[in-house]
């Protein structure tokens, strides 16, 4: 096995991971409505519990994978994955769901971390970009493919769509690890520490930014968790965006895919084209359609419309994470710290955005689109955070 070779293996597992966990937590929003009568403010909370303990799981699992090593943090990560949905696959009761939640919250952190360092290892800093980039459209294509299948598989098998076949993919992730063990010591014996480089310079584009480089890195984690804020509000209302439009999950996985499709195209025309780079003008323009975006496909009451908001959605939350991973890697010296505060950041995102939406329509229960509009005002108030950003710098 060839470096190259065992570096596919990480994208596999990143892919499936992905995929496994797609089928899970987007359609546990349409299993929680279906078994237990959650509507749009439940189904808020049970993505700002998600949110909570991402945000605190991310930096202690990070760690041990460090202090332990990717691969046992993969091998522990993967099984306890697959207990988790073999355990929740029998629970009949809400409060026991989200306990369940909680410990999948916790479990899940021990993978991506480790993932993301794997892919990394062994390469310079032009290689870390490469790879990063090949990484971003995995994880993406396997999101978009999950919910564009999982809406037909959750009604065709409904709880052994989002227990059951997570389950059996975290179980092949568990035996892919052990698989790729078994040659990582000796494929790393064989290849070539990279050369030394000179402490990290920004990419060339800073150079002609009237901004600092250190301004876009704030910039970026700013808008990361906003971001996140938006993607996480919309996924929990999916079910009731269906109900209002009169969708099965069959139809949602058609239709409410293709901002999805559209974030793996944003990752790979920034991956491919630089031009972006320390661009002030395409993060606001991000910030903006994320906005507009967002409100119309809470709010709209045509399909078109919310399909056609799909696209500028997609586009937008792809520039905002790549922004995030990019400005982390290009400013500075501590890349590791920065991807700890990445992941921190996106924890927040999905905690602040959902709970400000829950307790909204909690506040005003005759107000439908109270947190609708909550979340929008949010997202306004992080796009003034960016100008006054740019302004100070």
């Amino acid at each position: 096995m060839t470096h190259r070779q065992l570096k596919a293996g990480y994208f596999v597992l990143a892919g499936l991971n992905t995929v496994a966990t797609s089928y899970f937590l987007n359609y546990l929003f349409f299993f929680m409505r279906d078994h237990f009568a959650f509507g749009n403010k439940e189904n808020l909370l049970v993505s700002a519990l998600h949110g909570f303990i991402y945000t605190f799981s991310a930096w202690q699992c990070g760690k041990f994978a460090k202090r332990r090593g990717c691969l046992l943090s993969l091998k522990i990560g993967f099984l306890g994955l697959t207990a988790v949905m073999v355990v929740a696959a029998f629970l009949n009761t809400w409060y026991l769901m989200m306990a369940g939640l909680a410990c999948y919250s916790v479990v899940l952190l021990l993978t991506w971390p480790a993932l993301e360092s794997l892919v990394s290892e062994r390469e310079n800093q032009r290689g870390v970009q490469k790879m990063v980039g090949i990484y971003n459209c995995t994880w993406a294509g396997g999101a978009a493919f999950a919910y564009f299948t999982g809406g037909r598989l959750y009604d065709a098998f409904g709880r052994g769509a989002v227990f059951w076949l997570p389950a059996g993919m975290f179980f092949t992730q568990f035996l892919l690890t052990l698989w790729l063990e078994r040659h990582h010591d000796t494929v790393l014996a064989r290849t070539p520490e990279p050369e030394r480089e000179p402490v990290n310079s920004p990419d060339a584009a800073a150079m002609t930014s009237p901004v600092m480089p250190e301004a876009f890195l704030k910039m970026a984690w700013l808008a990361s968790p906003f971001g996140y804020v938006a993607i996480n509000t919309l996924l929990a209302v999916m079910p009731g965006i269906a109900n209002r439009l009169d969708l099965s999950p069959t139809r949602v996985g058609l239709f409410c895919s293709v901002w999805l499709f559209g974030r793996v195209g944003a990752f790979a025309l920034l991956w491919q084209w630089n031009g972006w780079h320390y661009k002030f003008r395409y993060m606001c323009l991000a910030f903006v359609m994320l906005i507009g975006s967002f409100t119309a496909i809470l709010l709209a009451h045509v399909l078109w419309i919310v399909v056609a908001a799909q696209l500028f959605f997609g586009l937008a939350t792809g520039l905002i994470y790549y922004s995030s991973l990019f400005y982390s890697m290009d400013v500075g010296e501590a890349s590791s710290e920065h991807g700890g505060l990445h992941e921190a950041f996106i924890g927040m995102g999905i905690c602040i955005g959902p709970g400000l939406g829950a307790l909204a329509l909690y506040l005003m229960p005759s107000h439908p689109d109270a947190g609708a509009w909550a979340v929008s005002g949010l997202l306004v108030c992080g796009l003034a955070g960016l100008v006054w950003l740019r302004m100070k710098k």
